[in-house]
């Protein structure tokens, strides 16, 4: 898969679904971790569907005590949702957009708005999943966890024939790092899934660990593609929550606990990786 570059005015937000920190630390993902460093992040929330609509309102997950804009959305945010985006002194916020959402604020200021979901928070046909995807000029739900190959062939089909010229916000949730942690051609079956809600008779924490590792080893290898074309643009990879393994006796997400709600989070802001002093210097010289 071939893609052109984008405006580098153009956004690029990876969700993986479910990745824990300590899983995106430790694997061998260098095209992931080329893109800028790796920050420890808090999520907004600990499952899909709470975290993705705080992404809407600009509530991207916080790097808990930096004091640099953006990596800690307290001090400066990189999507902020305002009354009025043309104020002359936007402070150290980065995208100040208008709108219900801040895929509504980039669709008009012109963007090509496009997203794909894996889980199924976002199929739009159901309901209450249209709040999440209702905003976007194009989706595609992939109708499954392991679907990331279709996904990525979608969306370069999407750029290649509807973006033009205009820059682009382009949405990916990714599904393999999400239970039962399975990706086209692993070694083993999908189910029975490692990490179950309440535990049962196969969950395994070693399981878990090991198979979330190599669907992240996997998705890294199917990106640099996409990563490229954004490499002059914005990119934002994170994890909307992460999922316990046996910790104080819990398994899975959708439960507030320190292992649902730390994750992985990388800045690439108009192409530049952002760690704590390069973010400080250059809101400084924004001012």
């Amino acid at each position: 898969m071939t893609l052109a570059p984008v405006p580098p005015q153009s956004v690029l937000l990876i969700s993986l679904d479910s990745c824990r920190f300590d899983t995106f630390q430790r694997a061998q993902i260098p095209h992931l971790k080329r893109v800028g460093p790796l920050h420890k992040a808090i999520a907004p929330s600990y499952f899909t569907y709470g975290s993705h609509a705080a992404f809407w309102m600009g509530f991207t997950p916080g790097v808990t005590g930096s004091r640099t804009p953006w990596l800690n959305p307290k001090l400066g945010k990189l999507f902020r949702m305002a009354k009025d985006a043309n104020r002359d002194n936007p402070g150290p916020d980065h995208f100040v957009l208008q709108g219900r959402s801040i895929v509504a604020g980039f669709r008009a200021l012109g963007y090509y708005t496009l997203g794909s979901g894996a889980v199924q928070w976002f199929d739009p046909a159901i309901e209450t999943s249209q709040l999440l995807t209702q905003d976007f000029e194009d989706f595609w739900y992939a109708n499954a966890t392991w679907n990331l190959t279709e996904q990525l062939h979608w969306i370069a089909a999407q750029l290649h024939d509807n973006a033009g010229d205009r820059p682009v916000f382009t949405f990916l949730n990714i599904g393999e790092t999400h239970v039962p942690y399975w990706h086209q051609g692993a070694s083993w079956e999908p189910w029975p899934s490692p990490c179950t809600p309440f535990g049962g008779p196969h969950a395994s924490a070693r399981q878990s660990r090991l198979r979330q590792r190599r669907c992240l080893e996997w998705i890294d290898q199917q990106l640099p593609a996409l990563l490229q074309a954004f490499a002059e643009a914005t990119i934002v990879i994170c994890a909307d929550h992460g999922d316990c393994w046996g910790e104080q006796g819990l398994w899975e997400h959708g439960i507030s606990h320190a292992k649902t709600l730390t994750v992985p989070l990388i800045l690439r802001v108009d192409g530049q990786p952002v760690a704590e002093i390069q973010a400080r210097r250059r809101v400084l010289q924004r001012r």
